[in-house]
């Protein structure tokens, strides 16, 4: 059978097909001996490694919920040191994680080896939700709420945001569920608002929640979570 490069090192757990164009990109990926280019094709027999390590297609996949602690990098890199995300879990199989939270924020996080499931939930265009617990640093009031709810122009990324759901839980904080996730989106909304985040986490990842995970702790998905998430995504690529 024959696949592109970036649907092999999907497959095989080693990182989503956006990361794979990027290795393509710098050199890193070869093909019995050759350099991979963009479009390059493996097929049954020929070996692949990348920065000169096998890869070989992982059987079991590994689905975690993971509730990252603040100071972790969400990077597959290993020139973070302490604060990669991958080295701090310590998982004993390769895992990385789904999307990204920024350094400053915490909350859940998914890391997988299912490349080709998880790039369909990082395809924010199909509107999979994201929900947050956000406090700020000033209070908030009924046109604060109108405002984050209704989209907001993110002049420095020359995008408004997509209608999303907002809810007061108290004098400075409130739930956000988004569909979309651009560069940290919630702290730029706030700014704009005139309100600084002082704290951000991530409590749900479409069916997958948070729950009573402690920051650093990891559960594994549970085979009903597991389903239903299929199903979600499923229906979303209809």
């Amino acid at each position: 059978m024959e696949v592109r490069i970036n649907k092999y090192l999907s497959s095989a757990g080693y990182c989503s097909r956006r990361e794979a164009d990027r290795l393509l990109e710098q050199g890193r990926v070869t093909i019995d001996g050759i350099p991979a280019q963009m479009g390059s094709k493996v097929t049954d027999g020929q070996t692949v490694f990348v920065d000169g390590k096998s890869i070989i297609e992982e059987d079991e996949k590994i689905l975690l919920a993971f509730y990252k602690p603040t100071g972790i990098v969400c990077t597959t890199t290993a020139n973070q040191g302490d604060n990669n995300i991958v080295d701090y879990i310590g998982y004993p199989k390769r895992i990385y994680p789904v999307g990204r939270l920024d350094k400053d924020s915490e909350g859940l996080i998914l890391m997988t080896n299912n490349g080709e499931m998880m790039d369909k939930i990082l395809r924010s265009a199909n509107g999979h939700e994201k929900e947050y617990i956000v406090t700020v640093n000033k209070e908030i009031d009924d046109s604060f709420i109108k405002a984050m709810s209704g989209g907001i122009y993110l002049a420095e990324l020359d995008r408004t945001t997509k209608p999303c759901k907002v809810t007061a839980l108290g004098k400075k904080t409130f739930r956000i569920i988004l569909t979309q996730g651009l560069n940290r989106q919630i702290r730029r909304m706030c700014s704009i608002q005139g309100r600084e985040v002082v704290q951000l986490k991530r409590i749900r990842i479409m069916n997958i929640l948070l729950g009573d995970l402690k920051p650093g702790e990891y559960r594994n998905v549970t085979e009903a979570e597991y389903q239903q998430l299929k199903e979600q995504l499923y229906d979303s690529a209809k």
